[in-house]
């Protein structure tokens, strides 16, 4: 995917999740995330928003902190969410593509990792937001989920930080079956996950389903469409492969 098609998403997601949150109300449930009403959830994204912007727009190229949550709530709290919203968007579309500023995962510019970030982390979000209306949620495009599943399997699990280990070795696959040949195989030790963007050997384990549905699943927002195999492998992945904000 590129630039235009992340910021694109970030856009229109963006809007869905302040509509949902309207809708539901700043003390409704988020159901994908038990810990968080909605209040919570719009002053974590629109931080993050914030941060993110700070990165492109000022030119940072070293870790720069996020400004912390907001004292704001009801009406205030979604008009400040919008607005952050917007200057996303409006920072990534009118940057330089050569902009340089830091960035913590691979990409083929510091642009196009904010661009893609943003889009993944406001779309999980989104179904966040929506969650806390009830079991409907918007469809998330299968090749955009392609694209997140293979940032969080081979991005974020790729690095140091990854607490997705085991004693023994395993091999865990994640096949989405609306998506021609698109698979992936993560062999886990007690090293970082090492993650090949093809099917090789055997599996342990096997995680098979829409895009869509894999994609949330991974991040821990909806069961597993399907599993094969062992399963305290998917086990082992529900406990130890959370993303934190730190």
């Amino acid at each position: 995917m590129e630039i235009p098609e992340f910021v694109e998403t970030l856009d229109r997601e963006g809007r869905l999740l302040a509509a949902s949150a309207e809708a539901a109300g700043p003390d409704a449930k988020v159901a994908t995330c038990p810990d968080w009403q909605v209040r919570d959830l719009v002053r974590h994204t629109g931080m993050v928003h914030r941060w993110a912007t700070s990165f492109v727009a000022e030119g940072h190229t070293s870790y720069h902190p996020d400004g912390g949550l907001p004292d704001l709530d009801g009406d205030e709290l979604l008009g400040w969410f919008r607005d952050g919203h917007r200057r996303l968007v409006d920072t990534l579309s009118g940057a330089a593509p050569d902009v340089q500023c830091w960035s913590f995962l691979p990409a083929p510019s510091p642009l196009a990792f904010w661009a893609r970030r943003q889009a993944h982390e406001t779309t999980v979000h989104r179904v966040d937001s929506e969650s806390a209306l009830g079991p409907q949620r918007s469809a998330v495009a299968g090749q955009f989920a392609v694209d997140g599943i293979d940032e969080l399997l081979r991005g974020f699990h790729g690095r140091t930080r990854s607490k997705v280990r085991t004693r023994e070795p395993r091999v865990l696959r994640v096949r989405a079956t609306d998506v021609p040949d698109t698979v992936w195989t993560l062999r886990l030790s007690q090293e970082p996950p090492v993650c090949e963007r093809e099917e090789r050997g055997a599996a342990d384990c096997e995680l098979a389903g829409p895009a869509d549905e894999l994609y949330l699943s991974l991040w821990n927002r909806l069961p597993f469409p399907g599993l094969t195999g062992d399963a305290s492998t998917a086990e082992l992945w529900r406990e130890k492969s959370g993303i934190t904000w730190s």
